[in-house]
């Protein structure tokens, strides 16, 4: 029965959050993306608010999954997947910390494969770093309705290259 199910929650930053959403909606195990804004200072950030880089919020999606159907660590993979993990504070053409990259942890388990898998793509990317961090998962802003399922709703919109 649906209501029986544990879900979870899981948050990224990682640019712009039309595709980042977009992307984990695809995902096996993933039963909501949701775009927003986490990791400021402001309550009750709006686009217009955080587009000026001082609310030092990130665009965000909160991820709802299944852990019985995907684990954490088959979406951090995704999330690194997805974006340039060793660009500051931009993606692309995006640029400002509100296009950032970060791991939101909700438990100390999300926090140690969010900081292991880090430590592997390190190797990876070296000589460069990885800019990503892992911080603690703070009040999360649903952005506007219409940041919702953008990139369904504007087929061949891009957020970046």
């Amino acid at each position: 029965m649906p209501g029986n199910v544990n879900l979870e929650k899981a948050d990224f930053a990682a640019g712009c959050f039309w595709g980042v959403e977009a992307a984990f909606r695809e995902v096996a195990g993933v039963t909501d993306a949701v775009s927003g804004y986490e990791g400021g200072h402001t309550e009750h950030p709006t686009y217009e608010k955080v587009s000026t880089d001082t609310t030092g919020h990130a665009e965000t999606v909160q991820v709802t999954y299944d852990p019985g159907k995907v684990s954490y660590e088959t979406l951090v993979r995704k999330f690194f997947s997805i974006h340039d993990p060793t660009e500051l504070n931009r993606q692309g053409p995006d640029v400002g910390s509100q296009y950032r990259s970060v791991i939101f942890y909700r438990t100390p388990e999300q926090k140690e494969i969010g900081e292991r898998v880090i430590a592997d793509l390190e190797r990876q990317y070296h000589p460069k770093t990885v800019a990503t961090s892992v911080e603690p998962a703070q009040a999360f802003w649903k952005a506007e309705e219409y940041h919702q399922r953008y990139a369904k709703k504007h087929p061949g919109a891009v957020c970046h290259s």
